[in-house]
């Protein structure tokens, strides 16, 4: 595709004309290329914490299993408050600006917590009765420096990147909106690949060569993601921040309570200033109670410029509709969210499954790592996400007449389906594995985790194959969907609901394991989570998980059927009026 190049002027506060040159796809090198590396850095420094702070730092399990979901979930959570600085201060630009120089910061000094002798305990040899020196607190202290660094750097550029680099793209042209959707699945690809890496290559580095080493890859990484991000800076269209999105929400809800018996008749108030840069938008039916804070009343006075004197007694219509589309959206995210319930399922258990099944391949003296597996998840997303982009949209594309093939919502449905198909084939797996492993001559024993099973664990392929095709539509689906339906002056915040949607979906999965395993400690049947997987059944909680999926899909569709795409009209007069 040829780069994009669209001049399109602009009023300014001051009345100033100036021109906005989308560059499109000359500027992906500098965007795309700081996506790998700052990925490969941020999950470089992450991906093996827990090793670390168990290995080096002589942390207990428990306690490094903790501080680990407590970086995680802020990491994730951290999004909301970066993109709300962002969309009401700062821009994109200046985010990622800040973002990727902490994240490089906070890789530096996690690498000298492994360099300087000083910055960690002793190394302990951890032999049968021995006890090992933890963490001071001056140690302790350095350690949470670096990592509220990164949580700082990865709560910044998550929700920012995205969006920044589609807005690179002209959205008004034909070449930007097609533009604008090969990059996201171009931008999943490279994400996607940047964590392989990482959970190979990096890890390796860490475990089997040297931490300092390990740790000093992620930070040299960023060092080159911040060269490549600042050296396009000339180029790259930077949008301004339109003042504080939560505010003009919470002014249209409290003004519609105010006018709540006021009758809907006639025409409503629906100015829009000359700097104004948010798409106009049609009235919708939905949602008709909030309408009322665009009723006019005598008592609401007008400026000269036609904006109401007093902003919380009166709103305007388009203000009314971008409340509407934040809520519209939020039952989607749910369902939507709820989908990573079942991914983050074949990130862990999967690789319990592994560890009791025959890893061996191709020499018996070599064993494919536990951890390793995930990676063919990812590896189905990244093989898929090219076909996708370069096969099926054109294929679907002249049945459909669609730019993008199919509907952003449709994309999600059908990985929540593959997603449903992957726990049903997860469980089929893990029946056939105990099987094996109680009727069949084990290979081994594995101390406190019972007999290996003789089945191959390349029979787990599948099953993470089928989560990662998943995520390649319904990820990638959720955030294009969260970009083009919010207002265009809250898409740092729309970027933020994918990650928070990650968030919540581990904290309910920590949920469900912890109540699954009290449930059925004591039952009849049996635990179904125990240590020795061979000694529960798994494949129950698959299948619960199964049916959880497909209550949440039936849920999806009543809300996809029920949901109403953003109508985009052409901008008219400064003030006009709307008939509801």
């Amino acid at each position: 595709m040829e780069a994009e190049k669209t001049e399109k002027k602009i009023t300014g506060e001051d009345d100033d004309e100036s021109k906005i040159i989308y560059r499109g796809w000359k500027v992906m090198p500098f965007i795309i290329g700081n996506e790998t590396f700052e990925k490969l850095g941020i999950v470089g420094s992450s991906s093996n914490l827990v090793i670390y702070l168990t290995t080096v730092f002589n942390m207990k399990s428990i306690t490094a299993a903790t501080v680990v979901n407590i970086y995680s979930g802020t990491s994730n959570f951290g999004t909301i408050v970066a993109a709300f600085l962002c969309d009401s201060y700062f821009g994109r630009y200046k985010t990622l600006s800040v973002a990727m120089i902490a994240c490089f910061l906070g890789s530096v000094a996690m690498d000298l917590t492994a360099v300087i002798n000083q910055l960690h305990p002793a190394k302990c040899a951890k032999e049968i009765g021995s006890v090992c020196k933890g963490p001071s607190i001056v140690q302790i202290m350095f350690l949470a420096g670096a990592m509220v660094l990164l949580v700082i750097g990865a709560g910044g550029i998550r929700p920012c990147n995205l969006p920044f680099g589609a807005d690179q793209f002209d959205p008004k042209t034909k070449e930007g909106k097609r533009g604008i959707e090969s990059f996201f699945n171009w931008y999943f690809f490279t994400f996607t690949f940047a964590q392989m890496v990482s959970l190979t290559v990096i890890v390796y580095v860490q475990s089997n060569v040297s931490w300092s080493i390990g740790l000093a890859i992620p930070a040299i990484l960023m060092f080159l993601g911040c060269i490549i991000f600042f050296s396009g800076s000339k180029l790259y269209v930077k949008v301004k921040p339109s003042g504080s999105p939560i505010h003009s929400i919470t002014r249209v809800i409290v003004v519609a309570i105010k006018k709540r018996k006021l009758n809907l008749v006639g025409s409503m108030y629906n100015h829009t200033a000359k700097d104004f840069r948010n798409s106009k938008l049609s009235h919708t039916e939905q949602f008709r109670f909030l309408d009322k804070a665009a009723i006019q009343t005598p008592d609401d006075k007008l400026n000269i410029d036609g904006s109401p004197a007093d902003p919380w007694k009166l709103c305007s219509m388009q203000q009314v509709e971008e409340v509407k589309c934040v809520i519209r959206v939020l039952p989607v995210w749910l369902s939507a969210a709820l989908f990573y319930v079942a991914y983050i399922q074949q990130t862990t258990y999967t690789i319990f499954q592994s560890l009791q099944s025959d890893r061996h391949l191709g020499s018996k003296s070599f064993q494919i790592p536990p951890a390793t597996y995930t990676v063919f998840l990812m590896l189905g997303m990244t093989i898929f996400i090219p076909i996708y982009d370069r096969v099926l949209v054109p294929f679907l594309r002249k049945y459909t007449g669609r730019d993008s093939g199919i509907t952003q919502l449709q994309r999600v449905g059908a990985g929540m389906f593959l997603c449903i198909t992957s726990m049903m084939v997860s469980a089929t797996v893990e029946q056939r594995r105990r099987t094996v492993a109680l009727t069949r001559p084990p290979l081994g024993f594995a101390l406190r985790k019972g007999a290996i099973s003789s089945m191959s664990g390349m029979w787990l392929i599948p099953q993470l194959v089928l989560m990662g095709v998943g995520d390649a539509l319904a990820g990638v689906g959720q955030m294009e969907f969260y970009y083009k339906q919010f207002p265009e002056n809250m898409r740092s915040f729309a970027g933020s609901l994918y990650y928070c949607g990650i968030g919540l979906a581990s904290y309910l999965s920590s949920f469900l394991l912890s109540a699954v395993h009290n449930i059925t400690e004591g039952s009849l049947g049996g635990n179904w989570l125990p240590e020795d997987l061979n000694k529960g059944r798994l494949e129950y909680f698959y299948y619960f998980v199964a049916g959880m999926m497909t209550i949440n899909f039936v849920y999806f569709l009543l809300v996809s059927h029920w949901y109403r795409y953003k109508d985009v009209v052409a901008k008219d007069n400064d003030i006009d009026k709307v008939s509801v």
